[in-house]
């Protein structure tokens, strides 16, 4: 075994021995920097090193200049509590310094305690297990449908978008149904440039894995249809003829990979005590020694470096040849506004559909006649529906583009099936992807399966669409189990998330538009099932309204005593009220998004709603937390805090007191009090 003090002879060395030593390299940094930390995990780290190493070394197909390049393989560390070998490995690739890995878990540095997206060479923010996984298969995704669509438009241009998805995921990430939901899309679909490396170490925080699972993975994946591997995850020659074999296939692969948690330890390996806490110095000083180390801290020989870069002339040319290809395709017609719009992220010009002023329409088919609009002219819009295409108006969509299929990858429909989950943490890697605005579809009600995902997408700050129908108690006779109350309310807590509740269906094409041209925000549709009365507004003067948040319906002509502020369906209800409330001076304000409103500068805020000389009435067929903000000390919030019942939906709204003339008898029953 070559250690320390052999380093002077290093470039005599075989590459066998050189790996190896890398691999060692990497685990002290491992050690070092969780100890330093007094915080981390890193039983993992020692126990995937081989693979991730062997696999960015020898495989891995990246820009040395630029972590960004459109055409990289992407890795995605799922398991990101292992976060420290990847540090380590771009550490080895010039991305990260030493000194970003001695200020690991630290505030404000590169090497936060899970991998975030804004990391240099980090594809996706994971932590939540599961989700990493679930993301990759929407990059893989994406890769395939961004392949097909260049090649359909210019043989030349099959090579423009054309790489492999790799994943390490570790014992947790498959106990999550998230990863398993998404594998069974990924099998289905045929999904044959994602590669897995499956960390089985069979080690968690809590002690073995046979304490809670049992599982053949081998089994299930097989099931999936998946091409399945398993070695023993420390071999060299294994890793490398199982990442060679599962290049070859035309189908998703998974390598299990047989490891040993805290593998080069002194005394700890297979020790699950080492998964979620730094190892002793004593031990570390021990383990050093085995490995063929000094006892130095974060010891880092230049020598290292320099073998694992020994193939970057070779990444360059590969790099600046694709570059020259893009160059030389951006002159044909064919794949020029392709290129333009996937790769450089360019909307391209596209209209509002029309709709009459007058017709009632409910906002979830305003939103499948808007969808069809837009995507005739906007290529890289795809998506899909959680099984609820008829429901919430994007069947028309699938019928028009196909269902991307494992014998059809050029389909822009995704039939998601029942995987509410899976839906939308696939979408946020559609769309950290690149070139792609991924939308998916489901009800209201069903958000609370999406919200780890509709989280992380905010955190990462893409761009990805949610619809989101049958929006209130409306629904009707599906009863309270489909009626969502508190999740309008709930959706809005979340940062950098823009919740939109159109109020008919102009409102609703203007709303698209906005969450389609910010780029950086994820935004989530909240749509009717049942017809609303289309407003006598045009496009022009309503965009910019809508684009500030809220805005003025209806006025009267002498300063406001009564301010009606709404959303969604009650816009329509608050201008009903307002026709019977004719003795006082009325405002109806239509609030689409709470969101960007709050964003508009103060002096606008206060000439839509005045601090003072008024009484502020907000309406919502939801749980009024949080609309007090609007209303004020002396305001009245209409709503509904308990849960639905099954009836028709006009049943309910006279039950719960969604009519003008009881919204009016509480108003008036609100000013006596305050007299």
């Amino acid at each position: 075994m070559k250690t320390y003090q052999d380093i002077a002879g290093f470039t005599h060395w075989s590459d066998y021995d050189k790996d190896q030593y890398s691999i060692a390299v990497i685990k002290g940094l491992v050690m070092d920097a969780t100890r330093k930390a007094n915080s981390g995990h890193p039983g993992g780290p020692l126990s995937c090193a081989d693979f991730a190493y062997i696999l960015y070394k020898h495989y891995l197909k990246f820009d040395p200049k630029n972590p960004d390049w459109f055409n990289r393989d992407r890795f995605i560390l799922s398991g990101g509590h292992m976060s420290m070998v990847q540090y380590a490995l771009l550490l080895y690739t010039g991305w990260l310094t030493l000194d970003d890995i001695k200020k690991f878990r630290q505030l404000n540095s590169n090497t936060p305690g899970h991998p975030e997206v804004e990391i240099p060479g980090v594809e996706c923010t994971t932590g939540p297990l599961g989700q990493g996984f679930a993301m990759a298969t929407g990059m893989a995704h994406g890769e395939a449908y961004l392949r097909n669509m260049f090649t359909n438009s210019s043989t030349k241009a099959s090579k423009l978008v054309d790489h492999y998805t790799y994943v390490l995921a570790s014992d947790g990430d498959l106990q999550e149904p998230v990863a398993l939901g998404s594998a069974s899309l990924a099998g289905h679909l045929g999904l044959s440039k994602l590669i897995v490396f499956y960390d089985a170490n069979e080690a968690q925080i809590s002690g073995n894995t046979n304490r809670s699972d049992s599982t053949d993975y081998k089994k299930i994946f097989d099931g999936f249809n998946w091409h399945v591997q398993e070695i023993n995850g420390h071999s060299h020659d294994e890793i490398k003829t199982s990442i060679e074999s599962a290049q070859k296939e035309n189908r998703p692969s998974i390598i299990i990979g047989n490891t040993i948690m805290a593998k080069g330890t002194a005394s700890m390996e297979g020790d699950h005590n080492t998964h979620g806490a730094p190892l002793p110095q004593e031990e570390i000083d021990r383990s050093k020694q085995k490995l063929g180390l000094p006892n130095e801290k974060f010891y880092f020989p230049y020598e290292i470096k320099e073998h694992f870069q020994s193939r970057y002339s070779k990444l360059s040319s590969m790099v600046s040849a694709w570059n020259d290809e893009k160059d030389q395709l951006e002159s044909l017609q064919d794949t020029s506004s392709l290129i333009s719009i996937c790769i450089e992220n360019n909307l391209p010009n596209f209209e509002y559909p029309a709709f009459n002023s007058g017709e009632s329409i409910a906002t979830r088919k305003a939103f499948g006649v808007t969808l069809d609009k837009f995507a005739s002219e906007i290529p890289n819009l795809i998506g899909g529906s959680a099984d609820l295409e008829p429901s919430n108006y994007t069947g028309n969509f699938a019928e028009r583009y196909r269902d991307f299929s494992k014998t059809d990858q050029t389909g822009r429909n995704i039939p998601f099936g029942v995987r509410e989950f899976p839906m939308a943490a696939m979408m946020n890697g559609l769309a950290l992807h690149g070139g792609l605005i991924p939308f998916g579809g489901t009800f209201l009600v069903f958000a609370d399966y999406e919200r780890p995902a509709l989280r992380l997408g905010a955190l990462q700050n893409i761009r990805v669409i949610h619809e989101f129908t049958h929006d209130s108690f409306y629904v009707g006779e599906d009863g309270p189990t489909h009626q969502p109350i508190e999740h309008a309310m709930s959706l809005r807590t979340i940062p950098n998330f823009n919740v939109f509740r159109p109020a008919d269906a102009k409102e609703t094409a203007i709303c698209f538009r906005i969450a389609l041209e910010n780029k950086h925000t994820p935004s989530a549709l909240l749509l009717t099932r049942q017809g609303v009365p289309v407003l006598e507004r045009n496009y022009d003067t309503l965009e910019d309204e809508v684009k500030k948040g809220a805005y003025i319906v209806q006025d009267s002509e002498k300063p406001p005593e009564l301010i009606l502020i709404a959303t969604g369906s009650e816009v329509s209800l608050a201008l009903e009220t307002a026709k019977l409330l004719k003795d006082k001076n009325i405002r109806v304000i239509s609030m689409p998004c709470m969101e960007i409103f709050e964003k508009q500068s103060n002096e606008y805020k206060s000439s839509i709603i005045p601090g003072r000389g008024c009484l502020k009435v907000t309406i919502e067929a939801g749980i009024t937390h949080g609309w007090e903000k609007f209303s004020g000390i002396n305001g009245l919030s209409i709503g509904i805090n308990h849960y639905g019942a099954s009836a028709p939906g006009k049943v309910l709204a006279d039950e719960f007191g969604f009519t003008a003339e009881k919204i009016e008898a509480r108003i008036r029953d609100h000013l006596k009090t305050l007299l």
